[in-house]
């Protein structure tokens, strides 16, 4: 399909426009590979170069993601909900696995780590390395957020309670990665908590390094019975946290690979800066 010679966008442009309706309208779905750039080339009767410049636009876009070796996919929108577990049990098949995660209290990823460590145990998965890095709040310093609902006064009550919950998702993380390593089921098996002086109003997972999982997390009344005394508090509800994926491709500037760059970036900042060894 030759593209119209009338038009006075320029040919790359047209490209992009042909590959985009095909996305947006389902033609190309969601995981869909794309014809090569010499089929391309050919379809849209274009130079090589006008096909890799389309291409780029639509990364750009987050429509289309290239990996290495295997071409041009169609990309599952950055902008759906999606959910954790699989992406993080599919992470585990990998020779070298890392996962940081920095949060409220690590539950989630207490959930979703236990089946690929379980198929670790039982030979099904044979990693040689595995890295987890939990970043959680400091209940030893007031906190800004939850807050009581009639003052948005910091609890330490609240912060003692939290502090159980934390440790007790935590330490059942770092226990139960560690026993790998010391069971020498896995080569390197590494798993630390550390304390930041903020509470995050997200959650955020780097996965491997090149996927990132983010979301945010609703700040609801919860009623609490703290010291005895029923206690209105605006908590963070982490169930409720919708996560949004992002992955790197191959092109280093693309705006996915900057995006998890930076996510990894901000993460060694406060991981090496601000945080300090989280008692268990």
């Amino acid at each position: 399909m030759a593209l119209d010679p009338d038009d006075p966008r320029p040919p790359y442009q047209q490209v992009a426009n042909a590959l985009r309706a095909s996305i947006l309208t389902r033609k190309l779905a969601p995981g869909d590979k794309l014809p090569s750039g010499p089929q391309l080339s050919e379809h849209y009767g274009v130079a090589r170069m006008t096909v890799q410049q389309a291409i780029r636009v639509l990364r750009d876009e987050g429509l289309v993601v290239s990996r290495q070796g295997s071409g041009v996919f169609v990309r599952e929108r950055t902008e759906r909900p999606v959910g954790l577990r699989p992406h993080l049990e599919r992470a585990f098949e990998q020779t070298r696995v890392s996962v940081d995660f920095a949060g409220f209290s690590g539950e989630t990823l207490h959930g979703a780590i236990a089946e690929p460590l379980d198929k670790i145990r039982a030979g099904r998965l044979r990693p040689t390395s595995i890295s987890v890095r939990l970043l959680v709040p400091d209940p030893s310093v007031p906190w800004a957020l939850p807050a009581q609902v009639d003052d948005l006064a910091d609890s330490p009550a609240f912060r003692a309670r939290a502090s159980q919950i934390v440790r007790r998702h935590t330490e059942a993380v770092v226990e139960a990665v560690n026993e790998l390593g010391e069971l020498g089921l896995v080569e390197d098996a590494r798993a630390e908590v550390r304390a930041s002086p903020a509470v995050p109003m997200f959650k955020l997972y780097v996965i491997n390094n090149d996927e990132v999982f983010f979301g945010y997390y609703p700040v609801e009344r919860h009623d609490l019975t703290l010291d005895g005394e029923k206690t209105p508090m605006w908590d963070l509800m982490g169930k409720d946290a919708v996560l949004f994926q992002h992955n790197a491709d191959s092109d280093p500037e693309s705006m996915a690979s900057q995006y998890v760059r930076q996510s990894r970036l901000w993460f060694e900042s406060l991981w090496d800066n601000v945080a300090r060894p989280f008692s268990l």
